[in-house]
């Protein structure tokens, strides 16, 4: 080999050794959405996906929407199609939770392993822009004539839209058991329904109505949160209208079953810098989404206090 040559390979060799790891090799990762397109998990997801490639630590990412039963369809799906695989992702959060404990599925988040929450973010309640009523106050006047008359439209049983309503009734004197609930697959399916006027008041994440409140084919009249959303600074909390609720929402992601601690902590470093790249703060800007980043040991204990409170709430509200 001349000498020339030979130094210029020496060269690319040594370029070669300086990249980082995604530059080395194609990393094609998975990322199980256990809701039907067009709702907050499906949303956040992608925007994740999205993250992951910006950020350099993933190639490509593959979407499987699996809704149904809070999540409890795709986790099952996840669990027993993810073992040992360290490119696979799971969308999650409190609802979740809630399905979990309202439904009791075959498999738990216990044989999934967790990874870290992302965001936060409260629920808001809407009326159709068509709706007879004008306000929370008016939904509630009925709501204590006759609780069946008043159709809550929202995620899954057991979301926190659903428990928000279940608190909402207890609070202002109605027994829970008696509201009228109406669970949807998705956000999607759950947004059809209040705008098509099949429910009369809808619940979910600000980011899955912003469109249509902006719009002004929906109606915001109260939020989740102990303060006023910054997004929605004319519409007040539960609690200033004198219903003491709050109930907030987040989300997080999970990996797969029977992964090492070593893949467990390469994953979360992944993720961690997927939301430092600018593809993940557009989409927390875009979607009023709150940053709350946990990860590892801590996320997984901050999962077991979570899914203990709300099993309490649930009880209190006689949804379990």
């Amino acid at each position: 080999m001349r000498r020339d040559t030979f130094l210029k390979s020496m060269m690319a060799l040594a370029a070669a050794s300086s990249l980082p790891l995604s530059a080395h090799a194609s990393v094609a990762m998975k990322m199980m959405l256990p809701a039907n397109p067009g709702g907050g998990w499906d949303t956040t997801g992608r925007a994740l996906g999205k993250a992951l490639i910006d950020a350099g630590v993933a190639s490509t990412v593959t979407y499987d929407n699996k809704g149904g039963a809070a999540g409890a369809i795709g986790l099952a799906q996840f669990v027993n199609g993810s073992k040992g695989d360290a490119n696979a992702l799971m969308v999650m959060g409190a609802v979740m939770l809630g399905g979990i404990i309202t439904g009791k599925p075959p498999v738990t988040l216990a044989q999934a392993t967790p990874l870290a929450r992302l965001t936060s973010e409260y629920n808001v309640f809407v009326l159709p822009a068509n709706s007879p009523y004008k306000s929370m106050a008016e939904v509630i006047a009925q709501l204590k004539k006759d609780p069946g008359s008043i159709k809550w439209g929202g995620g899954s049983r057991g979301s926190t839209e659903h428990i928000a309503a279940a608190m909402i009734a207890r609070a202002v004197g109605v027994d829970p058991a008696k509201i009228n609930y109406v669970a949807f697959r998705g956000g999607g399916e759950a947004i059809s329904a209040i705008l098509g006027g099949n429910v009369t008041i809808g619940g979910s994440g600000y980011s899955e109505f912003a469109e249509y409140i902006s719009t002004g084919k929906m109606k915001p009249v109260g939020v989740t949160s102990e303060e006023r959303l910054k997004d929605l600074p004319n519409v007040a909390t539960l609690k200033e209208q004198g219903i003491d609720v709050s109930i907030g929402n987040w989300r997080g992601v999970y990996a797969g079953p029977g992964i090492s601690k070593a893949q467990r902590d390469e994953l979360i470093a992944k993720v961690e810098k997927a939301t430092k790249s600018k593809a993940w703060a557009e989409a927390l800007e875009k979607n009023g989404w709150t940053p709350a980043w946990l990860a590892g040991d801590a996320f997984a204990s901050f999962v077991d206090k979570d899914f203990a409170s709300l099993r309490d709430t649930m009880t209190r509200s006689g949804m379990v």
